[in-house]
C-alpha cells in the first residue's frame, strides 16, 4: 500500500450529508486523502479538493462552486484545476506558506474564513501550517492534517488519532477547548458519532500512545514524508 495513490482515479464517497459532500480519489492509499465540498453562508465550498472524474456532477446537487480553499501547506492537491474550472481564485489563508508556488491559478490570501466559520491556525514546523476551521453553530470541525481517520493515524482503539508527526507535542492549543458534533479531516472518512469524546480521547492519549504509533507506522512515515515532496 502506498502513501499516495496512483493510477486511474475513482470518485469515492466517504461523507455525505444536506451539506457536505466528502470524497476519496485512491481509497486504498494509506494517507487516505480527503477532500470536502461543504455549503456556507458564501455558497460551496472546497477544501483542500481532490479532483476525479464524476466529481462536477456531484458537485452540482449542492449548487455552484464558491471558493476553492487549501487548508494546510502540503495539500495543493488538484486546488489549481479546480479553481480554474469553476472560474475562481484559489484562496490561501494568510499564514500558509508553500501553496501559490505548486498552483497554475490565481490565489488570493484570505484573513478570514468562508461564511459561519472560522479559521483556527496550527503551526506545528516551519514547513507546516494549517488553518483549521470551525462552525460553532452546527458544531463542524476540520482539521487538515493534525488528526486523522485512516489507519495511518491511529492505534489501538482509536476511531481519531493524532498524526504521528505530533504525538509528542498534540495540538491541544488549538482543538482542547472544542466540543464538535462533526468531525471532519483532511485523512480519512469523519465522524459523525460521539465527536467531541472522540476529540478528546485523541488529544488525551496522544503521547502516551507515541511509541506505539511509532513502532507501527515510523518506517511508513518516513516513506510519506519522502513522496510528499512531489506534493
Amino acid at each position: 500500500m502506498s502513501a499516495y495513490g496512483d493510477g486511474e482515479r475513482t470518485l469515492h464517497v466517504v461523507d455525505r450529508t444536506d451539506d457536505c459532500l466528502g470524497w476519496q480519489v485512491h481509497p486504498d492509499e494509506r494517507l487516505a486523502r480527503t477532500s470536502h465540498a461543504i455549503a456556507t453562508d458564501d455558497g460551496l465550498w472546497l477544501l483542500d479538493p481532490l479532483d476525479a472524474p464524476g466529481l462536477d456532477e456531484s458537485l452540482a446537487e449542492y449548487g455552484d462552486v464558491a471558493g476553492v480553499l487549501v487548508c494546510s501547506s502540503w495539500h495543493a492537491r488538484d486546488a489549481g484545476e479546480l479553481a480554474a474550472r469553476h472560474g475562481v481564485p484559489v484562496s490561501v489563508p494568510t499564514w500558509l506558506d508553500r501553496v501559490a508556488e505548486r498552483v497554475e491559478t490565481e490565489t488570493e490570501r484570505r484573513l478570514d474564513a468562508p461564511g459561519a466559520f472560522r479559521f483556527r491556525a496550527s503551526n506545528p514546523l516551519p514547513s507546516w501550517q494549517e488553518a483549521i476551521l470551525h462552525r460553532e453553530r452546527d458544531g463542524t470541525l476540520y482539521v487538515p492534517e493534525s488528526i486523522g481517520t485512516s489507519r495511518f493515524f491511529r492505534v489501538g482503539d482509536e476511531r481519531l488519532g493524532v498524526s504521528l508527526y505530533r504525538r509528542l507535542l498534540p495540538p491541544r492549543a488549538a482543538l482542547a477547548d472544542l466540543d464538535p458534533d462533526r468531525i471532519l479531516v483532511g485523512h480519512g472518512d469523519g465522524i459523525t458519532e460521539n465527536a467531541g469524546g472522540e476529540l478528546a480521547h485523541a488529544l488525551a492519549n496522544a503521547r502516551r500512545r507515541a511509541p506505539r504509533a511509532m513502532f507501527e507506522h515510523g518506517p511508513a512515515a518516513v516513506s510519506a514524508l519522502w513522496d510528499s515532496q512531489r506534493h
